[in-house]
C-alpha cells in the first residue's frame, strides 16, 4: 500500500510540473494546414550561442542536424535579439529541479514571437527525432503524455541542461518560450523538442532565480548555417 501511495503521489507531482511547462493563458490554437516549414527558420547544422543571466555566460550548442527547424527558429530569435531583457518566470527547484523557463515577450507565461512582416504570432511544428529514424515525426506528440508507456528513444532527450522549447497543448504551438532541464527529465521526452544543451555555465543556470533576466543572448558561431 505505501510504495502504491508514493506511486500515485509521484504520478500526480510529475502532472503537477508538466502542466506548467504548457503555456498559460492562451486560447486552443486552430489546427493549421499551411506547411510550416517552408516558412519558419532552418538551421542546417550546429551553431553556438551564448546566453548571459546574472552576468554570468551559459555556453549553448544548438543542435540543427537533429532538429532543423526547433533549432533554426531559436537562432534566429537570438540573431533578432529577442531575448535580450526578457525574465525567467518560471523557475522550479522545489521539491526537485525541474526547469528554468524563459523567452516570453510578456513576461508571464502567455506570450511569443510577433513576426514583424506578418504581425503575427510565429508558432513552430513540434519536431522529435527517434534513435531509430533518419527522418524526424513533426507535429506529433509520442511520448508518455500522449499514451507511450515509457519514453521513446529520442535522438535529443532531456538529459540535465537540454534547452527545449515549451508549448500550448497543441503540438505545433511553440513560438519564443523555451526551458533548460535542470536534472534528467527523460518523462518529456518525445512530448517536448530538445534542440541543443549547454556546454559551459550550468552552475549559471543553476543559480537562475524566477524574474531574472537575460542580460544579452548571441550567436557567436554556426550563423552561416542558419537559412531563412
Amino acid at each position: 500500500m505505501k510504495k502504491s501511495i508514493q506511486y500515485w503521489l509521484k504520478s500526480l507531482l510529475t502532472v503537477f510540473l508538466v502542466c506548467g511547462l504548457v503555456l498559460t493563458g492562451c486560447s486552443t490554437p486552430e489546427a493549421k494546414s499551411l506547411n510550416m516549414s517552408n516558412y519558419v527558420p532552418r538551421l542546417e547544422g550546429t551553431a553556438t550561442v551564448e546566453m548571459t543571466v546574472n552576468g554570468s555566460p551559459i555556453t549553448i550548442e544548438v543542435d540543427g542536424k537533429n532538429a532543423p527547424l526547433t533549432a533554426g527558429n531559436f537562432v534566429d530569435l537570438v540573431d533578432r535579439g529577442v531575448y535580450n531583457g526578457l525574465t525567467f518566470h518560471r523557475v522550479v527547484k522545489d521539491p526537485q529541479p525541474f526547469v528554468a523557463q524563459g523567452g516570453d515577450p510578456k513576461g508571464n507565461g502567455t506570450g511569443g514571437f510577433i513576426d514583424p512582416e506578418t504581425k503575427r504570432e510565429r508558432s513552430i511544428p513540434l519536431e522529435i527525432k527517434l534513435q531509430d529514424q533518419d527522418e524526424a515525426v513533426y507535429s506529433k506528440s509520442i511520448g508518455m503524455q500522449a499514451g507511450a508507456g515509457s519514453p521513446p528513444q529520442v535522438v535529443l532527450p532531456h538529459k540535465r541542461g537540454a534547452i527545449a522549447m515549451a508549448r500550448s497543448g497543441m503540438p505545433d504551438s511553440a513560438s519564443s518560450q523555451f526551458y533548460f532541464a535542470l536534472s534528467d527529465l527523460s518523462f518529456l521526452d518525445g512530448d517536448y523538442a530538445v534542440f541543443g544543451y549547454v556546454t559551459n555555465g550550468m552552475n549559471a543556470v543553476d543559480n537562475i532565480k524566477q524574474g531574472d533576466r537575460i542580460d544579452s543572448a548571441k550567436v557567436v558561431s554556426g550563423l552561416d548555417n542558419l537559412k531563412k
